[in-house]
């Protein structure tokens, strides 16, 4: 018998279109069936068409998914759930636009910094350092400003849970962004991490403020009220002031702990607030 007159036996077959037949027979079969009409159509006749159709359509599924980006698979690998991840990579302030904006908003202030040999406390760097986590809250969540915000609104989560994920990723890379710029400026010493508390109690701030003033409100808020405080508070001869102290410090840190309760206990109404989007309804309040 010639290779074109061999077909598959009706005991193969059956077992193929079952999915029981192995390997290395089941790779004979498969390619066979693609140079073979006859044998193709013999198979069809054995599978039942509703299983075609849903394989079709899972294969369509699978051709039109979005393939996730490198932030969204590198928060899978992290461990984080598929949905949390999608709607962290689609965060506004995890842009590469965005981060480029941040690094070169720091760059300029390491490097005023630099040349303010006169100052004694790195005022550019800690004055605009606090600011950024602030500007990526803002952006982070809102009808106005997020793009994807149709899909944070039906996303399975409380709002405020959504608020912590997006903020604490905004956060986390805005610190390591301003951890990088104080590495550039080692002469003024541990003085250059001042920036950390004041960056923790503005974006706490920020958060516990959101639910009555709105996303973009109340984060410009506390940045004029960091401002106006901070310029009330700077030398003019020395450049220094009493917040990037100990005692400031410790202030400020005293600050981001009030601003976490306060936080906490307004939790509730980032589901209720307009400002957000979200209208309250008991029943359907999902379990954080």
């Amino acid at each position: 018998m010639s290779a074109d007159d061999w077909h598959v036996a009706d005991d193969d077959l059956r077992a193929y279109a079952d999915g029981a037949a192995r390997p290395p027979w089941l790779w004979s079969t498969e390619a066979h069936l693609g140079t073979c009409p006859r044998c193709r159509q013999r198979l069809a006749r054995r599978v039942d068409p509703a299983a075609v159709r849903a394989g079709w359509a899972r294969l369509d599924a699978e051709l039109d998914a979005p393939r996730p980006g490198p932030v969204e698979a590198l928060l899978v690998r992290l461990g984080v759930a598929a949905h949390t991840a999608r709607l962290l990579a689609c965060t506004p302030g995890l842009r590469r636009s965005w981060l480029a904006a941040v690094g070169f908003t720091l760059a300029v202030a390491a490097g005023a910094a630099h040349l303010g040999r006169s100052m004694t406390v790195p005022i550019p760097l800690l004055a605009i350092a606090p600011l950024l986590p602030l500007i990526g809250v803002a952006i982070s969540f809102g009808p106005r400003v997020d793009p994807s915000y149709e899909l944070a609104v039906v996303a399975p989560l409380h709002t405020f849970r959504l608020l912590l994920l997006r903020c604490a990723a905004v956060l986390s890379t805005t610190t390591a962004l301003t951890g990088v710029a104080s590495i550039t400026v080692p002469a003024y010493g541990a003085v250059v991490l001042g920036w950390l508390a004041p960056s923790l109690a503005l974006t706490l701030l920020s958060l516990a403020l959101m639910p009555r003033f709105g996303p973009v409100t109340a984060p410009l808020a506390v940045g004029l009220g960091w401002l106006a405080l901070l310029g009330a508070t700077v030398q003019r001869t020395t450049g220094e002031s009493v917040l990037f102290t100990a005692p400031g410090q410790a202030g400020l840190a005293a600050g981001a702990a009030a601003a976490a309760m306060a936080l906490w206990k307004v939790r509730a109404a980032f589901d209720t607030t307009h400002h957000l989007g979200r209208v309250a309804d008991p029943s359907a309040r999902r379990t954080m």
